[in-house]
């Protein structure tokens, strides 16, 4: 999963920022322990794919996300210890051979730790549910990650990292990026999955433009009869790769230390369905603007 993993790879490894830590307002005084949190909506317009001669179009979507994980000091380092979830829900016309829901919950186990004044390492395990309808054992999965920032300067820092999904057609997947504050108000942050171009407008405003690379593996339920729609065998059970990228501008909103609020608008250039063990592919084959709501912050 990821925060989705995704051609992924391992999620920007960063460290922590401390400007939370600072915060002795009211919302610390409520909530005594150091965390994060990402509730986030993408609705995607209608768009359409295709598996050779068959094609599904004039079908939106819908991908809602939330996180929240706790981050407590330890001798070695910052825990990170929470819960995820996401939930993507199309507007298939009926006997569409693809699932209309793909979702999972998953906890989230890692670990940040520093191994010396310029190296940070992060080791982050997502145990849970990545399906359809229903969670059930037969889609519990456990993909995680391990990933290291090299910290060359205050404004140049170098991220390596390496995901690894059983479930997934290749299995390992390494990763590598910098990001780079090469102006005052300008940073490069070049780290997947979600490469960006910022600049600092004020203190509280930030404007970007970029994109988002999402890729995460759902088993369809037992109750899935997508094959039976004469698309090839039986889909019962088996594992389906969702892909999709988004490129975009928007702006973060810093209304409080803890409350940053996002706007993005862009397009979505490419989708894939993959049933890769059944040789069964639907692919993009027409494009749709999107637009995110997302509220996060830490504490």
């Amino acid at each position: 999963m990821g925060w989705c993993v995704s051609l992924l790879l391992a999620g920007p490894v960063l460290a922590q920022d401390d400007t939370s830590s600072s915060d002795s307002g009211w919302f610390k005084k409520i909530f005594s322990a150091s965390g994060e949190y990402v509730v986030e909506e993408t609705y995607v317009g209608e768009a359409a794919v295709k598996r050779g001669h068959r094609s599904i179009e004039d079908y939106d979507e819908s991908d809602s996300t939330f996180q929240f994980i706790l981050t407590p000091r330890i001798k070695l380092g910052v825990l990170r210890l929470g819960f995820q979830w996401e939930r993507f829900s199309f507007g298939f016309p009926k006997n569409t051979p693809l699932p209309d829901t793909l979702q999972s919950g998953s906890l989230v186990l890692g670990l940040d730790t520093q191994l010396s004044d310029s190296i940070l390492v992060r080791v982050e395990a997502q145990p849970g549910f990545y399906g359809t309808t229903d969670f059930s054992a037969d889609n519990f999965s456990v993909p995680f990650l391990v990933g290291g920032t090299y910290i060359y300067s205050p404004n140049l820092q170098f991220i390596v990292g390496v995901s690894v999904d059983v479930e997934r057609k290749y299995p390992v997947i390494p990763s590598a990026g910098i990001r780079w504050k090469f102006a005052r108000q300008w940073v490069a942050n070049a780290v997947l999955p979600a490469p960006r171009l910022e600049y600092e407008a004020t203190r509280n405003l930030t404007l970007y433009a970029g994109g988002l690379f999402k890729e995460t593996n759902f088993r369809v339920s037992e109750d899935f009869r997508g094959g039976g729609h004469g698309n090839g065998p039986d889909l019962a059970g088996t594992v389906l790769t969702y892909s999709e990228v988004r490129t975009g501008v928007g702006a973060d909103w810093k209304v409080a230390s803890f409350l940053t609020v996002t706007l993005e608008a862009g397009y979505q250039p490419y989708r894939s369905f993959d049933f890769y063990r059944a040789d069964i592919r639907f692919h993009e084959n027409g494009s749709a603007p999107y637009g995110t709501v997302s509220v996060h912050g830490s504490f």
